[in-house]
């Protein structure tokens, strides 16, 4: 029987593409040329994706036999869902699984641009600790810390807030019955009641840019914004100002707009940690993603539901 043709959207651990490939015809796209891609294009029937990819309408025009995307990650604001769903093609994704290391490392992020860790580590390292004490830093436990989008990952940095004796609010498109955290109906209202903010919400056209240059002057000079979701939910140029004059205190940033490209204005300052989008690449969770993308697809061409479909 021949082996399903499925388009690989980025390079995958080898892991997996050995995987990939003793079951499926794979294509690797960043090896395909224009006229290469159309010759394929009618046989291609899967795709593994990841969150960063752009699957476009026309992109999705060119490949009439694709049946599925099983996507490495949790995101798919890449993806022209609007097309796909008309299509009847099915979208799975890998949900869950990094929840809890994306919740620790927004913590992390947190203390550490609060804390000002990595001024701290360099102050030490070249050798000011025998001049003279590090200046004092911001207290994080029993401040008030705003959450941005309070689902599976927002919730679970709720639940580590709790643990430093934070008090609790949050922002999204309404408010949620089983939770007594207080909610505020804009990120604007939300940053200016809280001294910490933390983004956990989707990407997308409905979130692009939300984190502007009001809500960074609502967080206030000794506000802390912590990004672990898209960077296009943070106007960067925004940031950048805020941070250059010091209308925020500081930032932790995971995630960038134009990845793996960060503004040279932000390597410049020193009230920013950044981090190259390694919330969830932890050994354990990255196994377990594999796993579940590579379930998903063998599923779809197996006849049986996937085990994660986009909702």
């Amino acid at each position: 029987m021949r082996k399903p043709a499925v388009l690989l959207m980025a390079r995958l651990p080898e892991a997996l593409g050995a995987r990939l490939r003793a079951r499926f015809d794979c294509h690797v796209a960043a090896e395909l040329e224009g006229a290469a891609l159309q010759a394929l294009a009618p046989t291609l029937r899967g795709m593994v994706a990841t969150g960063e990819s752009v699957v476009s309408r026309e992109l999705l025009a060119r490949l009439p036999a694709l049946e599925i995307i099983s996507v490495l990650g949790v995101g798919y604001d890449g993806i022209d869902m609007q097309t796909a769903r008309a299509r009847g093609i099915c979208v799975a994704h890998t949900p869950g699984i990094s929840t809890d290391d994306i919740a620790d490392f927004a913590m992390a992020l947190l203390l550490g641009a609060a804390r000002q860790v990595v001024s701290a580590d360099r102050f030490v390292r070249r050798g000011d600790w025998t001049t003279g004490r590090f200046p004092m830093t911001q207290r994080v436990s029993g401040k008030r810390l705003g959450i941005v989008g309070l689902g599976r990952i927002g919730s679970a940095v709720a639940v580590r807030a709790r643990a430093f004796g934070m008090d609790i609010a949050y922002t999204g498109r309404a408010p949620k019955a089983d939770v007594a955290y207080r909610w505020c109906s804009d990120a604007q209202g939300l940053a200016a009641s809280v001294d910490y903010l933390v983004v956990c919400a989707s990407g997308g056209e409905a979130t692009r840019g939300m984190i502007d240059a009001g809500v960074l002057a609502a967080l206030g000079p000794n506000g802390v914004l912590v990004n672990v979701a898209r960077g296009s939910l943070v106007d960067e140029n925004a940031l950048v100002q805020a941070l250059c004059e010091r209308k925020i205190l500081a930032a932790g940033l995971d995630v960038f707009c134009h990845e793996p490209q960060v503004p040279e204005a932000l390597l410049a300052l020193d009230n920013v940690v950044l981090t190259p989008h390694m919330a969830s690449t932890t050994d354990a969770t990255v196994q377990a993603m594999l796993e579940l993308v590579f379930a998903n697809l063998a599923a779809h061409f197996d006849g049986l539901p996937v085990l994660a479909p986009v909702g």
